[in-house]
């Protein structure tokens, strides 16, 4: 049987010379076969074990986040319409924020699994938590929304006074307010996660979602008759900033973005951003005067918005089997020459040292000079 290379006296020596000679060893050392020593971890894994969990989320989760988003622009839209004295538009905006409140808890129930999870998340409430301020403003908001619309619909029937309109004038107000988290801390939860293509991007997610929040509640306010000059303003400006953002995607060829411009996640980030983006638009300018052509650019507008939660959710399950992403970050953040591979990487992200950071300045210093890092 042949012997192997790598475990030969000829190789032992001249790993030796190499040390004495530069104090340091370039190239592949021997590993003992069962000796006391600690597998490397892979470019795939940290010992066998992945660098990153991957989302547990279900389908109902990108939904949550479009249904919520949605009736929090709606119900604001709809304090807008009520300061303008547009009745019609304020009454149709209430409508979606109901219809959404009544949709988005089943929705978050059904991936928590069981009705006491969702209510075990409101027996605290922790303001540096983005989930449990999601809770609390889905509670929130539901209960102002419906009240203004209570309100709303009370006085129509000849039942209104004094009291009923400060109501909802209170409940508006409060339903925009929390209208605006809801539509906004979904992308707040991505970026505070681990996984790179959310957290490298947490700045431009709140964009997206928001963007795409806005231009759904004014195309669903479109298809429910209500093709007035702001709608199609409000549609128009967001599928430009659609355009914006998915060229600035595009264009920065960052690694970590990958998964937003590579295979199926890729093309479906594209299929979203192309609805949204640049066939709304083109649309509403050039035929916007034909109702079929408003009506089709707003169901274009709704879809791709829809698309782009589900692209980025899937994104970010694509990222996080990519640990590479995630040592190119510890490297821009460390700023340090000597973290070369994902052993000293994962070491810093997952694995102290004596007890201690291996980005401690002591610790550096004592392992340059040991020369154990090159």
């Amino acid at each position: 049987m042949e012997p192997d290379p790598q475990m030969t006296e000829g190789r032992l020596e001249a790993l030796r010379e190499e040390a004495a000679r530069t104090g340091t060893v370039q190239h592949r050392g021997i590993l003992p076969v069962g000796g006391p020593f600690p597998k490397p971890a892979s470019a795939k894994s940290y010992n066998g074990n992945p660098v990153l969990k991957q989302p547990t989320w279900t389908w109902q989760v990108p939904l949550y986040f479009f249904v919520g988003g949605v009736a929090g622009i709606s119900a604001l839209i709809a304090l807008l319409a009520h300061l303008s004295h547009n009745a019609g538009l304020t009454r149709a905006g209430l409508w979606i924020g109901v219809a959404g409140a009544l949709i988005s808890p089943p929705l978050l129930i059904a991936d928590l699994g069981r009705p006491s999870r969702f209510l075990n998340m409101l027996r605290v409430f922790k303001l540096r938590s983005a989930m449990s301020i999601g809770a609390w403003t889905l509670v929130g908001f539901s209960f102002a929304v419906t009240s203004a619309f209570l309100c709303r619909e009370l006085t129509l029937a000849g039942y209104g006074n004094g009291f009923l309109t400060a109501i909802e004038w209170l409940a508006e107000i409060a339903g925009a307010l929390s209208g605006l988290i809801l539509a906004s801390y979904t992308s707040v939860l991505l970026g505070v996660t681990a996984i790179p293509v959310w957290s490298e991007n947490r700045r431009l997610v709140p964009a997206v979602f928001l963007t795409g929040a806005l231009g759904a509640s004014a195309a669903a306010l479109e298809l429910l008759g209500f093709r007035i000059p702001t709608t199609q303003f409000i549609g128009i400006v967001a599928s430009i900033v659609e355009i914006v953002i998915a060229v600035m995607i595009e264009l920065r060829g960052r690694y970590v973005d990958g998964p937003l411009r590579e295979g199926s996640v890729g093309w479906l980030t594209r299929a979203g951003a192309a609805l949204a983006g640049p066939i709304s638009l083109l649309l509403r300018i050039f035929s916007g005067h034909h109702l079929g052509v408003r009506y089709v650019a707003a169901s274009c507008f709704i879809a791709g918005a829809l698309i782009a939660r589900y692209a980025w959710i899937a994104a970010g399950r694509v990222s996080s089997r990519d640990p590479q992403a995630l040592f190119q970050i510890q490297h821009s953040l460390n700023g340090e020459h000597y973290l070369h591979s994902p052993d000293v990487a994962l070491a810093h992200t997952r694995a102290p040292v004596g007890g201690a950071s291996l980005r401690h300045p002591e610790n550096v210093r004592s392992i340059k000079k040991k020369g154990e890092l090159s």
